[in-house]
């Protein structure tokens, strides 16, 4: 099985930078990213990937299910700029009589049951201001050290993304407020925390509705937004966001490039149309962090 699923790697990284498809080998993902690069006269230079078995299932009718992770370094080239991209894959193969005959990515956000959440607004003019400078260098390296990795310091959650990003924000220097009302300010304290701290959907409505504290304003396109900013994913397009990322680069035309969990990447750009979650009603919010400077 391991050798099977090895060589299903190695197609995959010769796929990056070929440019002829063969149906029979092709992964949909990689043409997709292929794609939308040469859309933005970009490429694939470069590609490893290592893979590691993290779970074997037991056999049933013959019928065997191998879950694992696939940690992938892409090295792009844009109008003659250089960067690194890099993604954690969680797949499900599936072995009949020993042999490989299915593969593909996990969705996380199919079928996950999202916490509730209810913000409240009431009296929050009332608080304190809680001045303070956002620091986006803090934030983006703190996003860059734990972009692949949980710090002990906080819950890791099984849709991890928002949870991350206000990781990010406050070391940034966002301070807390709201506790102990799950519904108001975005705070995090032993094992509790606000909506906004780990709802995509709440952090979505949070950042330009509050007067005190992190606060964000929306912007209308994402050229805007500098190094350290957040954009929110609705992929469905139902109105209810599911996703989070930073802002922790940008490509030779100025796009951002973002870091995430749930999917955990790195210098992924921005748009997501690679993505397993991602379908063509996908909508998005632009905020850049505002604070008192």
């Amino acid at each position: 099985m391991r050798d099977q699923l090895q060589e299903l790697l190695i197609k995959r990284v010769q796929q990056c930078v070929s440019h002829s498809r063969n149906s029979i080998h092709t992964c949909p993902k990689i043409e997709k990213k292929k794609e939308s690069l040469s859309s933005r006269s970009g490429e694939i230079v470069k590609a490893q990937a290592t893979g590691k078995v993290t779970r074997v299932g037991a056999e049933k009718d013959d019928v065997k299910q191998v879950e694992y992770n696939v940690h992938i370094k892409y090295l792009i080239k844009h109008k003659g700029m250089l960067y690194m991209e890099e993604e954690v894959e969680e797949r499900i193969a599936e072995f009949y009589k020993g042999v490989l005959v299915e593969d593909q990515e996990k969705n996380p956000y199919k079928d996950i049951r999202v916490e509730q959440d209810k913000l409240t607004r009431d009296n929050e003019g009332e608080e304190e201001r809680l001045e303070y400078k956002y620091d986006r260098m803090k934030a983006v390296q703190y996003a860059e050290k734990w972009w692949n990795s949980y710090n002990p310091v906080y819950k890791k959650f099984e849709v991890d993304c928002t949870n991350y990003i206000s990781q990010c924000l406050h070391v940034g220097g966002g301070p807390m407020r709201g506790y102990p009302n799950r519904g108001k300010g975005w705070w995090m304290r032993s094992e509790n925390w606000s909506f906004s701290w780990s709802v995509a959907n709440s952090m979505r409505l949070y950042l330009p509705g509050s007067s005190a504290g992190l606060r964000a304003k929306e912007v209308s396109s994402p050229d805007q937004l500098l190094l350290g900013d957040v954009i929110c994913y609705d992929f469905q397009g139902d109105g209810r966001f599911d996703h989070t990322t930073i802002v922790t680069g940008k490509d030779a035309v100025g796009m951002p490039l973002v870091n995430a969990h749930t999917y955990n990447s790195r210098m992924r750009y921005w748009a997501y149309e690679d993505s397993t979650a991602y379908t063509p009603n996908i909508k998005y919010k632009f905020f850049t962090i505002t604070d008192d400077r």
